[in-house]
């Protein structure tokens, strides 16, 4: 008999850790943070210059961009400014974007050095921008005026708090096999690079394969498309599909079809596809033959590359095609399951946002070369047409195109067809459990109105990613989810380091073998982000060579290998908005992380990232889990088993995860108390009277006498909501009583569930164009009794004093507005008084 494998003590340590090293809101922060790292400069290298058909000498380039210090600008003076005096004062968080620019005036070349302000962008709380990031509590609660617990992960947009959602989606450049409407198997890759995007569909119909994308009047049969692609041999494309009997007989009609039309060239085909192309797409320069090929290339799996129309790695993979949808003919665990959460990836704040600066930056290029197109029309001007001073006109295209979006919620990108509603939503403040909730759900694009219950099915996949409690009731259940406590998403990697990598471990080019060879049964084909790079013969050593790097710290630790025997493949993903979590490494029937590493821990020695760093703990995605065993608890490790759960609570998300004894409830229960939960009055932050907000707050809010975990983890014992009230059930009078209260009135008269009623009001003063505006002050009654009675509750500025009490038709606030708000000059003098504004409580 084995001796029982020792517990090892306090595991759950590792939960704090982590939270201080990621937060609560990592994933939103990483990606905004993404966004100015790496796709801020992506964009505008795809977008540096700016021509002129009027003048080919004339360009605008761009050399460099950077995003400065969130500040404020009145009157042409900047000056800093913070969140809290943001939300105060109704204004947008943000800071200026600077470029470095190159350009051309008149015979001239002209080189600035000193930064050319383009526009402003929204900053996201906490995020590296941010003057908030870096801070201690000190300084967070004396200075900014802030609540240290408070997550960010958020805009604020004139004045009002924003969260762009999460959006789940179907994954990129993959290939998913399913039935379609019509009931016949289908694979489709939705292909998506920087520079295009399109769908390609192969269908299997009445014993044929047919070839759909838009670009073409006709679903194209495949073999005259593979031939259009170079492989003019019958027995090639046999042997490219599959020798085995199975693959050959369901290709045969399709090559006879193909013969019957009687194309058996590269140029045949080619022309026989010109014809179907859409005129949309067609010019009448080239030939029908030439744009064929060029669609091939350019448009059909745009995300395979073709260098010099050599078409071998998309020819490699239509065949891999066709073989899934041959092999789901014959076993139905073939066709994939779209909601499997290993086919979806998470839409975050930075992408979303990136999309909106592009499409801004781009609008703002367009502006400016309508503008040099116009100047450098008319020759003969008195002065030198100068870019340089045309950029302050367009600057305001970046700021409000962006702010509006944020505002609105409404994201219409007719570049990108892209048109959302509600993708972001005011912050909720009902309390601080409601905000961290928020900022943690992931919506679905599936219409809430169908009556499907598939996508709103607990998948098994799900499992430790997302919470399986905390969804809403309704038409909404389980299309809007939200993140487990361990959950990251990831934010894109750097492709190159890791393809590198998989072929110093012995990836070969596939561009050199055969048909035969690439479907030999010990021949994996290996993708890297959906895109062929390759193929191995030894995939287990394969695999375990490029974890073992990983543990090392040579690759992102966000980096995943997954094996899928079935279909022969090695996926490596490396993409941002994968959901994955961390857990503990079990080499040799043993978990790596042992008692002295707790204590390590516990003594402030090592932090989460040297747990990453040392290689005790990894992040394991949704596919790479399908080749982990997974132990729940030390004493169930056996010698298969690879990995073990931090702690079981984690399953849970930030909400249900206050609920104790969650497993003695029914289910329908947890998912009641993770939405009332929220509702519950109480503190919402440290600054929550420094704050003007429309909100209840309950006077002596309680910890509750029986707590989680996650209650200390979250911070929820800071910041509590609630009373633990002492509760009889009992029979009063026995008829027409279901679910009514009797109260206690001393317990009331104690206090018991008071609350502060909050309310906000605003008086805007303006600008008038005749250099006038509005103020606020006390005009003189001291002759008047009545108004002086009325007046008594206002300071000299104008406002209220403050912790006064205002009784019913009392003012409180005085704005006086000019008699006069127009241009002088289109008025006659006048002695009009000024006009006065009076706002008090009803």
């Amino acid at each position: 008999m084995t001796e029982p494998i020792k517990e090892t003590k306090e595991k759950w340590k590792l939960l704090p850790a982590f939270l201080k090293t990621k937060g609560l809101v990592k994933q939103h922060i990483d990606s905004f943070n993404h966004f100015l790292r790496v796709d801020i400069h992506k964009i505008l290298e795809a977008n540096k210059l700016v021509r002129s058909s009027k003048d080919p000498n004339f360009f605008l380039e761009y050399k460099k961009i950077w995003v400065g210090d969130p500040e404020i600008e009145h009157d042409l003076i900047s000056t800093k400014i913070t969140p809290h005096e943001c939300r105060l004062r109704d204004l947008t968080y943000s800071a200026p974007v600077y470029v470095n620019i190159e350009y051309t005036r008149g015979k001239e070349h002209v080189i600035q050095d000193y930064p050319e302000l383009i526009g402003r962008l929204p900053i996201m709380l906490r995020s590296a921008k941010c003057v908030l990031t870096g801070k201690s509590e000190e300084e967070l609660a004396h200075k900014y005026k802030e609540c240290p617990l408070d997550p960010g992960g958020y805009f604020v947009v004139k004045g009002n708090e924003k969260v762009v959602l999460s959006h789940e989606q179907l994954q990129k450049n993959r290939i998913i096999v399913e039935v379609d409407n019509k009931k016949n198997l289908s694979a489709s890759v939705t292909s998506s690079t920087t520079e295009r995007k399109s769908k390609t569909t192969i269908i299997y119909t009445k014993g044929k394969f047919y070839l759909h994308n838009n670009t073409f009047t006709a679903d194209l049969p495949i073999v005259i498309v593979l031939k259009g692609m170079g492989v003019e041999s019958d027995q090639e494309i046999i042997q490219l599909v599959g020798s085995e009997p199975l693959y050959s007989t369901c290709m045969a009609a399709s090559i006879e079809e193909c013969t019957n039309q009687k194309i058996f060239t590269q140029e045949q085909a080619l022309k026989w596809l010109g014809t179907k192309v859409k005129p949309f797409y067609r010019t009448r320069i080239r030939a029908m033959s030439e744009e064929a090929r060029d669609i091939l290339a350019e448009v059909v799996l745009t995300h395979i590359p073709v260098l010099y129309y050599n078409f071998h790695l998309k020819v490699i993979y239509v065949a891999h095609m066709l073989r899934r949808i041959i092999k789901a003919t014959v076993d139905k665990e073939a066709i994939d399951d779209k909601d499997y959460y290993g086919n979806k990836r998470i839409e975050l704040a930075g992408q979303l946002i990136s999309l909106l600066f592009e499409d801004s930056f781009k609008q703002l290029n367009a502006n400016l070369q309508k503008i040099a197109e116009n100047a450098l029309s008319k020759p003969h001007l008195a002065t030198e047409f100068d870019m340089g001073k045309q950029i302050a006109s367009v600057r305001d295209i970046m700021h409000k195109s962006i702010e509006r979006a944020l505002a609105t919620g409404n994201w219409k990108l007719k570049r990108f067809k892209m048109d959302r509603v509600g993708v972001t939503q005011i912050l909720s403040r009902l309390s601080f459990i409601s905000s961290v909730g928020m900022m943690t759900r992931i919506q679905s694009q599936f219409e809430k109105s169908r009556k499907v219950s598939g996508p709103r099915a607990l998948q098994p996949s799900q499992w430790g990613v997302l919470c399986p409690s905390d969804t809403p009731e309704g038409e909404s259940c389980g299309l809007v989810k939200n993140l487990a406590l361990l959950t990251h998403v990831t934010t894109d990697q750097d492709e190159e380091v890791v393809k590198k990598m998989a072929y110093n471990l012995g990836v070969e080019d596939v561009t050199i073998l055969s048909g035969e060879e690439v479907n030999s049964p010990t021949t994996f084909l290996v993708f890297l982000n959906g895109v062929l790079i390759g193929v191995q013969t030894q995939p287990a050593t394969f695999i375990r060579s490029f974890r073992m790097l990983r543990r090392a710290g040579q690759i992102s630790e966000f980096v995943s290998i997954y094996c899928h025997r079935g279909h022969q493949t090695i996926d490596i993903s490396t993409d941002g908005g994968r959901l994955c979590r961390p857990l503990i490494i079990v080499e040799n029937g043993k978990s790596k992380v042992q008692d002295h590493h707790i204590q390590e821990l516990s003594d402030g020695l090592r932090s989460f990232d040297d747990f990453l760093k040392e290689g005790l703990i990894e992040y394991i995605d949704v596919n790479e889990e399908n080749n982990c065993r997974i132990a729940m608890y030390d004493r169930e490790i056996i010698r298969a088993t690879t990995h073990v759960e931090i702690n079981p609570l984690t399953i849970l998300g930030c909400v249900a995860g206050l609920i104790p004894y969650p497993h003695h409830n029914q289910s329908p229960r947890n998912t009641y108390q993770c939405a009332m939960g929220k509702q519950a009055m109480g503190n919402i932050g440290y600054n929550q009277y420094n704050r003007i907000d429309t909100l209840l707050l309950l006077v002596y809010p309680q910890r509750p006498l029986c707590k989680t975990k996650q209650i200390e983890l979250i911070g929820f014992n800071k910041l509590g909501a609630g009373q633990n009230a002492m509760v009889a059930v009992m029979s009063y009078s026995g008829y027409d009583i279901e679910d009514a209260v009797v109260m206690n009135r001393a317990s009331i008269d104690r206090g018991f569930g008071r609350c502060m009623v909050l309310k906000k009001d605003k008086c805007t003063l303006r600008k008038y164009a005749n250099m006038t505006e509005d103020h606020l002050f006390k005009p003189d009654v001291a002759n008047n009794q009545i108004a002086a009675k009325m007046y008594a509750k206002v300071d000299p500025d104008g406002l209220p004093s403050p912790n006064s009490i205002i009784d019913s038709g009392e003012v409180y606030m005085i704005k006086t507005v000019p008699a006069i708000t127009e241009d002088m000059a289109n008025l006659t003098a006048s002695k009009a008084p000024p006009k006065l504004g009076f706002f008090h409580l009803l």
